[in-house]
């Protein structure tokens, strides 16, 4: 049997495991929900909550990829036949999201040439956006671009493509937020948003601020998309699993929150404290930011640098989507890297397109008035990953049995430090939380009225 790939170190297992779990959600989606959902408040909901419910979540699922050495499917047919769909679950997961998410990965390549080619007052016109994503060629024409990028990292293999570019993108990556998130604190008028993004008010604080953060959290770090089973899977034995989660959790929430402090200040600043102007989804990225990097001095620049940072961010994250999908292809099939890469790379542009032309050639296919690219970003992230994560908990907790999972990460060094939390959070806060996300996310989409439970729209 052909040795299976691995990181050579554990900085390279946390940096590609930080880089998946950072991606276009910690920029965009966190800021515009900490506006949403008090600020300072949100914030300290959404660590409590990492730190607990995402660790434990994370935990299970790369102990049960390094236990096994498989991708989902094969782990969890290795350890329980029964709960082999949950491993189909999860692997279908990044096959519908990889090309959306490399549709929107090319949107951000081509703001990213425009503020830097010195397009920064073209970028910020009202209807640039919609015109170039209504438009047939050049969506297509960076979508390839992308998503190119991607496959030819990925083929590289597990050492040689994604822990080099991660070990490089993830630093450059945190130096760039940091340096935008210094400047947009010290821009006139930007106290205020610094003000309400860092300090909690308990008037704030309700059960919907709560499924808000858990839902963002959840999408966040990665989970129950088969990633973290299948960068397990290449964790080496001696490299303690739980100082890495740790580690991981430290880069995501660390990337999260600088982004807060990137954004809200800069958008409160230019928009006399408008919290309406941190609109969510790519309204904020592609339409209220560049308008806020025009206003700025120096803002081609600082608007350059913004979309390399979230290039990188999309890159990484796209990376380990692609490799999800070639492991499962490579464990199932027994095929090389290579081609797999190709069979993948071929699938997923044709899944993309219509995404793509979701705005402009098939800008009349909708549902429940979701383009295309919306449609498949509802079936992934808000039923599917709920309903995975929800089977991986019980399966952990009442079939495989916490132990297993405790064991494993006592294999380095004999210790799990959190292994009463783990039990606990596995066995009967986690599968309560994913059925409220999964409630959350469809009741909202659906328009349900829960009467006394509204609340949990989000």
């Amino acid at each position: 049997m052909k040795e299976r790939s691995s990181f050579s170190s554990k900085m390279g297992f946390v940096m590609a495991a930080a880089g998946s779990a950072v991606g276009l959600g910690n920029i965009w989606r966190f800021p515009y929900l900490a506006a949403k959902y008090g600020g300072g408040t949100f914030l300290v909901v959404y660590i409590v909550l990492a730190v607990t419910f995402g660790f434990s979540l994370m935990v299970a699922e790369i102990a049960i990829g390094r236990k096994t050495g498989l991708s989902p499917i094969g782990a969890f047919k290795k350890l329980d036949k029964r709960f082999g769909f949950v491993g189909v679950l999860a692997a279908l997961v990044p096959v519908i999201i990889f090309p959306y998410y490399s549709v929107i990965g090319g949107w951000v390549i081509k703001y990213l040439v425009t503020f830097a080619t010195g397009g920064a007052a073209q970028a910020a016109g009202d209807t640039y956006f919609s015109e170039f994503t209504a438009s047939t060629g050049e969506p297509i024409l960076w979508f390839a671009v992308f998503i190119g990028a991607t496959a030819i990292i990925v083929a590289l293999g597990v050492e040689k493509g994604i822990e080099k570019v991660s070990k490089f993108m993830m630093p450059v990556l945190v130096l760039l937020t940091i340096i935008i998130a210094i400047y947009s604190c010290t821009i006139e008028g930007a106290g205020e948003g610094v003000k309400y993004y860092l300090l909690p008010q308990m008037e704030d604080f309700s059960a919907s601020t709560v499924v808000a953060a858990m839902g963002q959290m959840f999408y966040s770090m990665s989970l129950a998309m088969g990633i973290m089973i299948t960068y397990g899977s290449y964790m080496k034995k001696e490299n303690s699993l739980e100082g890495a989660v740790r580690q991981i959790e430290i880069f995501d929430t660390g990337v999260a929150f600088l982004a807060g402090l990137m954004i809200i200040p800069a958008v409160f600043a230019f928009s006399g404290g408008d919290e309406s102007a941190l609109s969510a989804g790519p309204g904020l990225m592609f339409i209220t930011l560049p308008k806020v990097f025009n206003s700025m001095p120096a803002g081609g620049l600082i608007g350059a640098l913004f979309f390399l940072m979230v290039l990188f961010a999309a890159l990484t994250s796209s990376i380990s989507l692609m490799e999800t999908i070639v492991s499962v292809v490579m464990d199932k099939l027994g095929w090389k890297r290579k081609p797999t890469c190709i069979l993948v790379l071929a699938i997923a542009v044709l899944m993309g397109l219509p995404s793509s032309l979701g705005f402009g050639l098939l800008n009349g296919i909708s549902w429940q008035g979701l383009t295309i690219l919306d449609i498949m970003d509802f079936a992934s992230n808000s039923v599917l990953m709920p309903i995975v994560a929800f089977f991986t908990c019980v399966f952990v907790g009442f079939f495989l049995k916490p132990k297993v999972i405790s064991e494993e990460v006592k294999v380095t060094n004999g210790s799990f430090k959190a292994e009463k939390l783990f039990k606990v959070m596995i066995k009967w806060i986690c599968p309560v939380f994913m059925v409220l996300i999964l409630l959350s996310s469809v009741a909202g989409v659906m328009q349900w009225d829960l009467g006394p439970f509204d609340f949990l729209k989000v």
